[in-house]
Order: structure tokens, then C-alpha cells, then sequence
């Protein structure tokens, strides 16, 4: 056996090893400088979780806070966006636009979003939600102004419906909730209570036939002690079930006459007590 051999198999050994670990070193110190080289020219990668469970990640550079510049928006719901905050839009795969500030990956602050559908929001953003004051327009031309809480109608506002319909006042969880007053387009209008977009409580209504009606409302409807005066002079004062005339009340006629007794269904069912 030439044991002369051994030698040089070990040095060969050594040499290849030193060559990986070269060749590793080199890409290391290639790999910090990209890395480096990719940070300082504020190139980023962000996730963040949302408040309702998803996600929304970023890839593009960044400005000296950190916010998105200019880059790519992905959402847990599939949606993506494309940032170009140097001209202050996102643009949304869904066809959405968006124009204004973002804030942690999100809207935030005051900005436009149009939607693909045609409708407009201007106003407050918080964390990717409408909220605060705005004005939204609709595609069908209805158009509403005042407070929002996370996209519903909430706080004191007014809506404005295409056909010249307006409604001023407070709203809850995107329904008339509370005060307000409501004027139809042919000039019927409707001052007082609400709750869940129905008449509940104690209001004004004023018919476009001159009628007015001044009492108790429930369930959209003329409910409990009111007083309904018609166009002609005539006067009822007393109890309404479901629009109508029943229980205890008093009728009133221009000529001076007058009935106080007892109704039901809209008519005098005591006829014998009658002035």
C-alpha cells in the first residue's frame, strides 16, 4: 500500500472545505448588503392583524415614519391595493379608489373613497373604517351628510333622497333613532320620535291636504291620545288605535257642534250623548 497517498487526499479535503466556507462567508456578506441595501433605500415588509380578525400586509417602500409610500396592499379577504402615496391614491382590485392618508397599513384621517359601484364617501377615516363626520353619495342620487360609526349612519345627520325627500336628525345603528324631522317631496312632513326608522313616541304629522295631526305615536302609526284637526275646520281630540279613532275622545264640527263620547274604528259608536 503507498501510504505516500494519505497526504494529499486530507489536503484535498481541506481545500474544498475552505472554498464552501468562502464561498459561504461571500454569500452571507452579499446577502447583508442586499439586506442592507434594501432597508436603507426604505424598502419594507409589514402584517399587521386587524380588529375584526384578518390581516393586512404591505410590500414597497416607506416613508420616515414607516407608513406606506409607494408599494402593495394585501388583505385576508383577497383584496389587494396598489400605494402610490406620492400622489396620495390607493387603488383597490375591486375597483375602489381611495385618496387620502394611511395610517398603520389603513385609512386614517380625512379622505375620498370612490367606489366602483359610483358611490362617494368624503370625510373621517379610522382604521380603515368610515367613521366620524362625512358626506356619502349615492349612485341613485340620494346623498347623506353627518355622523357615521364604522360605515352606518349614527349621531345627528341629514339624508337627502333623490326625489327631493330630507330627513334631519339623530340616527342610530344606521336607522332614524331619537329626534327629528322628516319632509316628504310632496310637502307631508313629520316632526318628533323615532326609533328603528318608525314613528314611536310623541310627534307632528302635517298631511299635504292641509290635515294635521299632533299626539301619540306607535309602530309607525297614530297610536294613544292625540289630536287630529282636518283641512275643513273639524277637530277630533282623544284616543287613536292603529291610525283610527277608538276610545274615549271628543269631535269637533266648524258650526259649533260637538260629540264627546266613545269611537271605535273611526266612527261614533255613542250616538245618544251627541250635542
Amino acid at each position: 500500500m503507498d501510504y505516500n497517498n494519505k497526504p494529499k487526499r486530507a489536503k484535498k479535503h481541506r481545500s474544498t472545505l475552505s472554498v464552501v466556507l468562502t464561498i459561504l462567508i461571500i454569500a452571507a456578506v452579499a446577502v447583508g448588503i442586499i439586506a442592507a441595501a434594501i432597508y436603507f433605500s426604505g424598502i419594507r415588509y409589514i402584517s399587521m392583524n386587524t380588529e375584526d380578525g384578518g390581516t393586512v400586509k404591505f410590500f414597497g417602500r416607506v416613508d420616515s415614519e414607516g407608513d406606506p409610500l409607494t408599494g402593495k396592499l394585501y388583505y385576508s379577504s383577497g383584496v389587494t391595493a396598489e400605494v402610490d402615496m406620492e400622489k396620495n391614491t390607493v387603488v383597490y382590485s375591486n375597483g375602489d379608489t381611495y385618496e387620502g392618508g394611511l395610517s398603520k397599513l389603513r385609512r386614517n384621517g380625512q379622505g375620498k373613497l370612490i367606489y366602483s359601484s359610483g358611490d362617494v364617501y368624503e370625510g373621517e377615516f379610522v382604521l380603515d373604517q368610515i367613521t366620524g363626520q362625512g358626506r356619502y353619495s349615492f349612485s341613485n342620487g340620494d346623498v347623506y351628510e353627518g355622523g357615521l360609526v364604522n360605515g352606518k349612519k349614527d349621531g345627528t345627520g341629514t339624508y337627502t333622497w333623490a326625489d327631493g325627500s330630507v330627513y334631519t336628525g339623530q340616527y342610530k345603528d344606521d336607522l332614524k333613532n331619537g329626534e327629528g324631522k322628516y319632509v316628504w317631496a310632496d310637502g307631508s312632513s313629520y316632526e318628533g320620535a323615532y326609533v328603528n326608522d318608525l314613528k314611536e313616541g310623541s310627534g307632528v304629522y302635517v298631511y299635504v291636504n292641509g290635515d294635521r295631526y299632533s299626539g301619540e305615536f306607535s309602530g309607525d302609526m297614530r297610536n294613544g291620545y292625540g289630536v287630529y284637526a282636518w283641512a275643513n275646520g273639524e277637530i277630533y281630540e282623544g284616543e287613536f288605535v292603529d291610525n283610527k279613532m277608538s276610545g274615549k275622545g271628543k269631535y269637533s264640527w266648524p258650526s259649533g257642534r260637538e260629540y264627546e263620547g266613545y269611537f271605535e274604528n273611526g266612527k261614533i259608536v255613542q250616538t245618544e250623548d251627541a250635542a
